[in-house]
């Protein structure tokens, strides 16, 4: 792809006359154009600010000698469609962000990309389009936003959502409640803990798709405009050097980016989007690889919502840089790995530091000596499901219990708010899979009512959907085969004993093979839930299993 094939040459005259309706200049068609994909728009708080780093970028291209190009992409908030038929969407829109970068640059024949997102499916989805273009790319976050203060106590969405729990029971007013909801998100950003839009900027850096600094450095903060004004300038430089987004995703880089993740406690949702991105790039990854790397990585940082720090205090004690920098020395990450930087993740991070060792444990006193994911095999889950060991209670670690079975999340979250979920139980919630929901809706709301109520230390959720990065307790998710495509969770009837064993990676269905097969034999596939005509319906014919990152055949 060159730029050359839409400025350049006589049969290119009425080319260049549209560009020069825009107000672009001849000598502006002589340098790369540099297509600045800006996922700036009004409904995400990790979004709102885009437009302000848009214009910081284009000042970067532009002073580095380039053309600087800006288009949109789309967004949604995890956040305002959950709990709801909304968040049938969050993921399916990942497919439609890469396709439409897609789309854009084919058709206009870009030299290069920056990518401007932030959030939970526009950060995967981003850098699915770049590995599939394979065009220089560069991508940069929004940054986190700032955690709030409730009465001297540091508060983030999470606990909004965990409110609404202790409401139900009686343990917050509503004025409490009220003092929490307006306290919770200060700023725009992504929101402020560990969740799946933090861990996914977080995860960039060690890619080797974003610069230093992606994953941390606050959205308001003076820090987070120069980032971005050095993503315009750097985009050149992979230009010149033609450094494309496969020479930098290579297979090192994904173990790379997975080492991390253990050792930050990342979100669940990291296994599906490293898979797909992986999948775009043309490397081979597997579920396996996520627990194998978990099993050598140790857990050095509990940010929300597994503890009390968040991204600032991240920032502050030096960043994933630091981190990354630990692991290097520990041999736990490959060094030589290529970068946006142009230099070699060693080369990027040597002479960082931590700065806080209550913030980054060290390596030899972590809070625990596994990653912060594992993944979970057995007879209900052939296929694996993804557990954030890492904000699990260590005495529900192991559990056995009888299932509560709900065919979709309203009807399991209605039941938790009516007090029907006791402690001891497994609440199951299936047939909210890529296809069965379709789009694996995340369960923030149930899984936050549950510990609002106190029942995060007897209580388990398992299901074929997701959990969002928000989500603590016992929560087992990504369950494979899902329910839609006939697996083991289909059949489970209430009462039926479930087992969890997170040291010993086992999830299983307490019952004889002979009674899960005649089970099975008998179970007849549900009509779609996604209406005719419908872009999810189009999803879900396409969707493949969450085992190997809800890509679409």
């Amino acid at each position: 792809m060159n730029s050359k094939e839409v400025t350049q040459g006589a049969a290119r005259a009425p080319h260049r006359s549209l560009f020069y309706a825009m107000g672009y200049l001849p000598e502006d068609l002589n340098k790369p154009l540099i297509g600045v994909v800006n996922a700036h728009n009004e409904i995400i708080p990790g979004h709102f600010h885009l437009d302000e780093l848009a214009q910081v970028v284009k000042l970067g291209i532009s002073a580095a000698g380039g053309t600087p190009i800006e288009f949109p992409a789309i967004g949604i908030c995890d956040g305002i469609s959950m709990n709801h038929s909304g968040m049938k969407y969050p993921l399916a829109s990942r497919e439609l962000i890469a396709d439409s970068i897609e789309a854009v640059c084919m058709a206009h024949k870009f030299d290069g990309l920056v990518l401007i997102g932030s959030c939970d499916k526009i950060v995967p989805g981003m850098l699915m389009g770049a590995a599939r273009l394979n065009i220089p790319s560069i991508y940069i976050g929004g940054g986190p936003m700032l955690p709030g203060n409730n009465c001297g106590k540091k508060v983030d969405l999470v606990h909004a959502f965990e409110g609404v729990g202790s409401h139900a029971e009686g343990k917050i007013s509503d004025e409490e409640l009220l003092k929490i909801e307006q306290s919770a998100c200060p700023t725009c950003g992504s929101c402020a803990g560990l969740f799946t839009a933090n861990s996914m900027n977080s995860l960039a850096e060690a890619l080797g798709m974003a610069l230093p600094g992606n994953g941390t450095i606050p959205a308001p903060y003076g820090r987070r405009k120069q980032l971005a004004k050095q993503a315009g300038i750097s985009i050149m430089n992979l230009v010149k050097e033609n450094i494309k987004p496969r020479d930098i995703l290579t297979e090192k880089a994904f173990k790379n980016a997975i080492a991390l993740d253990m050792a930050i406690g990342g979100s669940s949702n990291t296994t599906l989007h490293l898979l797909a991105i992986a999948n775009e790039a043309k490397i081979n990854l597997d579920l396996d690889e996520f627990d194998r790397i978990s099993k050598i990585v140790p857990h050095i940082t509990k940010l929300s919502p597994a503890g009390v720090h968040h991204m600032i205090d991240l920032d502050e004690a030096g960043g994933i840089s630091a981190i990354l920098n630990e692991l290097l020395k520990a041999d736990l990450i490959y060094s030589d790995t290529i970068t946006v930087t142009g230099k070699t993740l060693e080369d990027n991070v040597k002479n960082s530091k931590v700065l806080d060792t209550s913030v980054i444990k060290p390596l030899d006193t972590p809070y625990s000596n596994e990653g912060g994911i594992a993944v979970l095999k057995g007879n209900l889950a052939p296929e694996g499901s993804v557990v954030k060991q890492s904000a699990v209670e260590p005495e529900m670690m192991q559990h056995k219990g009888p299932a509560r079975v709900y065919d979709s999340e309203e009807d399991a979250f209605e039941a938790i708010m009516k007090k029907e979920i006791h402690a001891g139980d497994v609440v199951v919630i299936r047939y909210e899979g890529p296809k069965g929901c379709p789009g694996m809706r995340e369960m923030l709301s149930p899984t936050a009512a549950v510990i609002g109520m106190g029942l995060e230390k007897s209580t388990a959720l398992i299901t074929d959907g997701r959990f969002s990065g928000g989500t603590r307790g016992p929560c087992i998710g990504h369950i494979a085969p899902e329910a839609s495509e006939g697996g083991p969770i289909a059949i489970i009837e209430e009462g039926d004993l479930i087992e969890i064993d997170i040291p010993n990676r086992k999830i299983i269905l307490d019952l004889p093979d002979d009674e899960i097969q005649r089970r099975l034999d008998n179970w007849k596939q549900p009509p779609s839930k996604a209406p005719e005509g419908t872009y999810l319906r189009r999803y879900s014919k396409l969707v493949t299993s969450a085992s190997k990152g809800a890509v679409l055949e």
